[in-house]
């Protein structure tokens, strides 16, 4: 590794043989994924069987202990799932990233990158929770007067790597509307800009701008998702994860210097909305040796 200052049932794979590219749907609806749903409907459960079991009771008072009992192992096993999934708040968490190590960033390897006729705050701001929220506009300047690049507000992670396997993990909210962004990039390639980019369009993520055959997500507005990029340099692969899902590998594309973006970056492909906006938490890198 050399890093520089500046890691259910599924249903079948979707392969796109020709491009060594498969996609991986998610088989869990949006609303099962939070824990909260299930400690609730839980609880709910242990609701109706005590209600339930005040109805069509027997009046022989023999049976009246041994219901009791029942209820109370009822109640204690549904609460023991209640407090289970409250203590695995997300599927696979922590999965991912056994067997790396955490590295350690400063804030000052956050670089925010910005149209440069505007200042920072009208484009960026750090929320409460750490929460990083990035917009732009359509016809926003790009970073600088002789780039060539779209309109965008990303934060860059000044952290480079040309080996090794390493790992993008961060919470991320795309509020609906936004359209024709890209929200994470893996920066560097060999013939290419960059070895993966993740876009948003009409609320689905894709790769890069395939909405037909790339999707990622088909419900990505409106909630926070868990995303979680591995890239292999050695291997040349690049694996994504939603929310604890497998949802896409894919080549590498060479290159030996790369390092992770997110936020948003207006895209010309299949049109871009008037405003972008993407919002991030809990950004970590991880690294591990091939």
């Amino acid at each position: 590794m050399s890093p520089s200052s500046s890691g259910s049932t599924r249903t079948a794979p979707k392969s796109r043989a020709d491009s060594g590219i498969q996609h991986f749907s998610d088989p869990w609806p949006n609303q099962l994924r939070e824990p909260a749903t299930l400690s609730l409907a839980l609880m709910l459960i242990s609701s109706k069987a005590f209600m339930a079991q005040g109805t069509g009771v027997p009046s022989s008072s023999s049976l009246l202990p041994s219901m009791a009992a029942s209820r109370r192992s009822l109640l204690l096993l549904l609460l023991l799932l209640a407090a289970s999934c409250a203590a695995h708040p997300a599927r696979g968490e922590g999965l991912l990233t056994d067997g790396f190590t955490a590295v350690e960033l400063t804030e000052a390897q956050f670089k925010v990158q910005k149209p440069y006729d505007v200042p920072l705050a009208e484009r960026y701001e750090l929320l409460a929770g750490g929460v990083r929220r990035m917009w732009v506009y359509a016809a926003d300047k790009p970073i600088t007067a002789a780039h060539p690049g779209g309109p965008r507000t990303e934060i860059k992670i000044e952290l480079v790597y040309s080996s090794g396997v390493w790992q993008f993990e961060g919470y991320g909210y795309i509020p609906c509307g936004t359209s024709g962004a890209s929200v994470m990039q893996i920066f560097g390639a060999a013939e290419h800009a960059t070895t993966l980019m993740l876009h948003v369009y009409d609320g689905r993520l894709t790769y890069y701008h395939d909405v037909a055959a790339g999707v990622v997500d088909a419900g990505i507005y409106d909630r926070w998702f868990r995303l979680n990029v591995i890239h292999d340099v050695a291997a040349s692969n690049v694996t994504v994860f939603v929310d604890g899902e497998r949802r896409l590998t894919a080549p590498g594309r060479g290159g030996d210097s790369h390092y992770f973006k997110f936020g948003v970056y207006g895209q010309s492909n299949n049109g871009m909305s008037y405003r972008m906006e993407s919002r991030w938490r809990d950004v970590k890198v991880f690294t591990k040796c091939s």
